[in-house]
C-alpha cells in the first residue's frame, strides 16, 4: 500500500475511534450523573459538546442530553416552579436545602439545554436540526407528565405551551426555508394535543411577525407557515380524537384539546389570522388548490373565508379561476348570496383561459355553475356566444372542450336554438351586433347575433373539431356529452392518439426521387432553365 494511503487509513481509522470514545465517554458521564450527585458538574462537558463543530458531536451530545433530562423529568429530580432570576437568585438560593439546590442547579442546566437545542433548529446542518427537534419534543412529552411549573389547569392543564411556542418560533423561521424539518414535525402533529397548542401557536407567532412588518411581504417566513399549517388535518369527527402525547389523569373529558368543536375554531383562527395579510401572488395559487376540500371543511364557520374569496377572485388571471372552487362550496353548501357573481363568470372567459394549469378545473365549475335550467335566457346565450367568439383562436385541445361545452348549453335552455337556426333576410346586416367588449352579459346582445363562429370551425384543419362543430348542424339529442373525459386532454395525447391510428393508403402518382433536387424524367429540367 502507497505511504499516502496508509496514512489516510490511519487517520480515518483515528477519527472513527475518537469518535467511539467521545460517545462512550458521553455514556459514561449521562451515567455517572444520574448514578451519583456528586458528578453533577459532568453535566458542563456534555452541555459543552453541543457547541462542538463537528457534526457527529453534537448529535451524540444531543442524545446523551436527551437520555439526561428525560430520566431526571421521571425521577422528578429538577427543580419545581418559576426559576429566580438576577439579584433575587443569591438570596433565593440560601434558604434551600442541599437536595433543592441541586435540583436548581440541574433546572438550570435543563434550561440551558433547551436554550441551544432551540438554537439547534436554525442550524447549517439537516441532521442536527432533526436531532434537536426530536429530543425537544421529548422533553415536551416529559415536561406534560411532570409539570415544571404551576399552570392554568382550568385551561392548559399540564401540557407545556411555553415549549412549544419555543419550537414553533423556530420552525417559522424568516430567513430559513424549513419545508424539509416542518415535514418531519407532521408525525407529531398527528397527535390531537400538540395539534391544538401548535395552531394556538402559529397564530400567535404570525400575530407578531406580520403585524410588526405592517403587512410587508416576507416570503421565506409565509412559504414556512403555509408549509406548517398545510400540514395541519383535523379529525372530522369528535370519536377520531383518540391520539395524545400527554393524556390528562383528571378531568381529561373537560379538557379543551378533547372538544372537535375547539379543533375547528382553533384551526379556523389560524388560518384567518394568516390570510388577512397581504401574500405573494405565488402563494394565493397554493392556498386556493387546497382551500376546498383541506380548509373549508375542518372550519367552524366557512363562510368566514368569504372576504379572502371575494379578494381573490377580483384579482384576475388564473388567480381567479382557483378561487371558484372556494366559492363554489361556499355557494351550494353554505347558501352564500354573491352578488354579481355570474357576471364576473362572465368576463373570467378571455383569451388565457385556455392556456392555464387550472383549465379543467375552470371549465368543470362554470359546467356545474351553468347547469340550473332557472338562468334567463340572456345569460346562457352571452355565454356560448362568447365561448364560440374565443374559439376562434383557440387549439385543438380546448375547441374540443368548448364545442360540446356550448352544445349542452343549448341542449338545457332550448330557446337558445335561435342563435343556431337564426332567420336572415337579404337586408340583414354583415356586422355582427355582438359586443365582445361590453362586460355586462346583459347589454352584450348575445340573443341578437348567431353562432357563425362554429359554422367557421366546421372547416378547421384538425379533422376531430371539424366533426365536433360539424354535430350541431343536425338536431341535437336530449342526452347531454360527457365532457369530464375531454377536460384533462393535452396535445401530446392528440397527437400520440393520431399516430397509432391506422390509416388506408392513399393512391397517388408519383415518382420515387433518387438524387437531391432531381426526380424520375427531369422534372425540374421542365419547368426551370438550368443551364
Amino acid at each position: 500500500m502507497a505511504p499516502s494511503k496508509r496514512r489516510n487509513v490511519i487517520l480515518r481509522i483515528t477519527a472513527e475511534q475518537s469518535g467511539k470514545r467521545a460517545k462512550i465517554d458521553l455514556n459514561t458521564k449521562v451515567k455517572d450523573v444520574l448514578q451519583d450527585k456528586k458528578n453533577a458538574n459532568d453535566v458542563f462537558d456534555i452541555l459543552e459538546l453541543l457547541e462542538s463543530e463537528k457534526e457527529k458531536d453534537v448529535v451524540n451530545a444531543v442524545n446523551a442530553c436527551s437520555k439526561l433530562f428525560s430520566t431526571l423529568l421521571e425521577k422528578k429530580d429538577l427543580f419545581l416552579g418559576k426559576l429566580p432570576t438576577g439579584e433575587e437568585e443569591e438570596a433565593f438560593i440560601g434558604g434551600l436545602s442541599a437536595e433543592e439546590k441541586y435540583r436548581l442547579f440541574m433546572r438550570q442546566r435543563y434550561s440551558s439545554c433547551v436554550e441551544m437545542l432551540l438554537e439547534h433548529l436554525d442550524h447549517e446542518l439537516y441532521s442536527v436540526k432533526e436531532s434537536a427537534l426530536c429530543c425537544l419534543m421529548k422533553f415536551a412529552e416529559g415536561e406534560g407528565r411532570h409539570p415544571l411549573e404551576d399552570l392554568d389547569w382550568s385551561e392548559h392543564y399540564s401540557f407545556p405551551r411555553e415549549l412549544l411556542q419555543g419550537v414553533v418560533d423556530r420552525l417559522l423561521s424568516r430567513t430559513t426555508e424549513n419545508s424539509m424539518l416542518i415535514s418531519r414535525f407532521q408525525e407529531f402533529l398527528e397527535m390531537e394535543d400538540v395539534r391544538y397548542y401548535v395552531m394556538s401557536s402559529i397564530r400567535e407567532n404570525v400575530g407578531k411577525v406580520l403585524a410588526k412588518n405592517k403587512g410587508a411581504l416576507i416570503p421565506v417566513y409565509q412559504n414556512n407557515v403555509f408549509s406548517l399549517m398545510s400540514n395541519i388535518s383535523i379529525p372530522s369527527q369528535e370519536s377520531g380524537l383518540t391520539n395524545f402525547m400527554i393524556k390528562q389523569e383528571a378531568k381529561h373529558d373537560d379538557w379543551k384539546v378533547a372538544k372537535l368543536n375547539e379543533h375547528k375554531r382553533a384551526f379556523e383562527k389560524m388560518w384567518l389570522g394568516f390570510l388577512k395579510y397581504k401574500l405573494p401572488s405565488n402563494m394565493y395559487k397554493k392556498i386556493l388548490v387546497i382551500l376546498h376540500d383541506s380548509i373549508l371543511p375542518h372550519m367552524s364557520k366557512p363562510t368566514l373565508m368569504i372576504d379572502f374569496l371575494t379578494a381573490a377572485y377580483d384579482v384576475g388571471g388564473a388567480i381567479s379561476l382557483l378561487a371558484l372552487n372556494g366559492l363554489f362550496v361556499l355557494i351550494h353548501q353554505h347558501n352564500l348570496d354573491y352578488p354579481d357573481f355570474y357576471k364576473k363568470l362572465y368576463n373570467l372567459l378571455e383569451p388565457s383561459v385556455f392556456h392555464v394549469k387550472y383549465r379543467a378545473r375552470f371549465f368543470h365549475l362554470a359546467n356545474l355553475f351553468l347547469s340550473s335550467s332557472h338562468l334567463p335566457l340572456y345569460l346562457v346565450a352571452a355565454f356560448a356566444k362568447r365561448l364560440a367568439r374565443l374559439a376562434l383562436t383557440a387549439p385543438p385541445t380546448a375547441l374540443l372542450i368548448v364545442l360540446p361545452f356550448i352544445c349542452n348549453l343549448i341542449r338545457r335552455h332550448p330557446s337558445c336554438r335561435v342563435l343556431v337556426h337564426k332567420p336572415s333576410t337579404q337586408d340583414e346586416s354583415v356586422e355582427d351586433p355582438y359586443l365582445m367588449e361590453e362586460e355586462d352579459p346583459a347589454q352584450c346582445r348575445a340573443l341578437e347575433s348567431s353562432l357563425w363562429e362554429i359554422k367557421t370551425l366546421q372547416s378547421h384543419y384538425h379533422p376531430d373539431v371539424a366533426k365536433a362543430a360539424g354535430s350541431i348542424n343536425t338536431p341535437l339529442s336530449g342526452l347531454e356529452d360527457d365532457i369530464s373525459e375531454l377536460l384533462e386532454k393535452t396535445t401530446y395525447e392528440l397527437m400520440e392518439r393520431d399516430l397509432k391510428q391506422t390509416r388506408k393508403t392513399v393512391p397517388l402518382e408519383f415518382e420515387t426521387a433518387t438524387q437531391l433536387l432531381k426526380g424520375g424524367g427531369d422534372v425540374l429540367g421542365q419547368h426551370f432553365c438550368l443551364g
